[in-house]
């Protein structure tokens, strides 16, 4: 059976994927004139895509329609909390208590602005994204739903493995996670190179120790939650002549690492050393700060532009980099600004795939 936009909408955003929503909505705008749960939609997925302004332009479209809904007050009161302006998101946060004194967003809102409500923590709940626990509830996202079970699944198998199959004395017992199956075997360990040379070329040509040394420190870094140190390690391994067991490993480890934040971001290369050497650095995380030009908002609600590198006011440019996003950030283009993003390739030349952007408000 066909499925309204409204419903389609909501599959996509509880899925956090905002663009497409978006997309998809405005596409029926003609169909949906001065339908509340129309705009009270949009302006929910503009909200999350971080598009404020879109955002509370939707939200009073709805408010003309409807007043008192908790979930268009909820999202009207998270726009006053962004912007430090808490008397106004109190007095939202009040009537929606009035009204469902159930809800549990609101409770949990004016206990933050009770405790924490000053504009440096607001501030920095904006910069890292916790702000969106104030927003309109989405629901459980169904693909992390399977993307744990599959893996709890996975890790019991392995648990069963573990303890069925392997000797006692081999578990490895760290402080985030245990990496016993992923330590190399004493064959490997003897025999860590790849035997035959002449298939391919590498780019480092390493020997039996420096290969086990790579791999067991990034073992280590994993531990201690130094992803990016990790990555540099693996991807030292991926290019150099490790057998293909250990390559093997180190990509199961690489698939366990975290998406960092701007407060959790550790070991972050400079500009200059992800140019001269791009493979070592390549999925790595940078918080690099700067200026944005030639930004482009695309048709499928993408955004690009190029981050001049250095300081605010780039009396020290080190260089230019492309970024891409999914969504268009929240940017004022004069002011400075820091971007946390992904390194990745693209035509023989490194770029950032941006996650979050971080201005200051003064």
């Amino acid at each position: 059976m066909a499925k309204d936009v409204l419903t389609l909408a909501w599959s996509s955003m509880r899925r956090r994927h905002f663009a497409a929503a978006i997309k998809m909505l405005e596409g029926k705008a003609h169909i949906y004139e001065d339908n509340f749960e129309y705009y009270l939609t949009l302006g929910i997925a503009c909200l999350y895509a971080g598009d404020i302004g879109s955002a509370s332009s939707y939200f009073q479209r709805a408010r003309r329609i409807r007043l008192t809904e908790s979930r268009l007050l909820l999202a009207q009161a998270a726009i006053f909390l962004r912007r430090g302006e808490i008397d106004r998101a109190l007095q939202y946060y009040t009537e929606i208590r009035e009204n469902d004194p159930q809800n549990k967003t609101a409770k949990a809102a004016l206990e933050f602005i009770r405790v924490h409500g000053d504009f440096d923590t607001i501030c920095r709940w904006v910069d890292t994204g916790r702000i969106e626990m104030f927003y309109p509830p989405l629901g459980p996202n169904p693909d992390k739903i399977w993307s744990f079970t599959i893996p709890l699944i996975a890790f019991c198998l392995g648990i069963f493995v573990i303890f069925k199959f392997l000797p006692k004395n081999q578990n490895y017992d760290g402080p985030r996670a245990n990496l016993s199956l992923l330590e190399l075997t004493e064959n490997e360990k003897a025999s860590a190179k790849e035997k035959d040379l002449t298939t391919q070329s590498y780019k480092l040509i390493l020997s039996d120790k420096e290969i086990t040394k790579h791999y067991n420190n990034a073992l280590t870094y994993f531990q201690n939650h130094r992803d990016n140190a990790v990555q540099v390690e693996i991807n030292t391994i991926l290019n150099s002549d490790a057998a293909l067991s250990i390559k093997q490993k180190s990509q199961i480890l690489a698939e366990k690492l975290e998406i960092p934040d701007f407060d959790s971001i550790r070991d972050v290369p400079s500009y200059q050393e992800v140019k001269n050497q791009t493979y070592l650095y390549l999925d790595c995380w940078v918080d690099w700060g700067g200026k944005v030009s030639n930004a482009i908002t695309y048709e499928d609600g993408s955004y690009s532009c190029e981050l001049l590198v250095g300081d605010e006011e780039l009396t020290h440019y080190e260089g230019t980099v492309f970024v891409k996003f999914d969504t268009v950030p929240q940017l004022e283009g004069s002011k400075a600004v820091r971007i946390l993003g992904q390194i990745d390739m693209m035509d023989s030349n490194f770029y950032l795939k941006g996650r979050a952007v971080y201005q200051s408000v003064h």
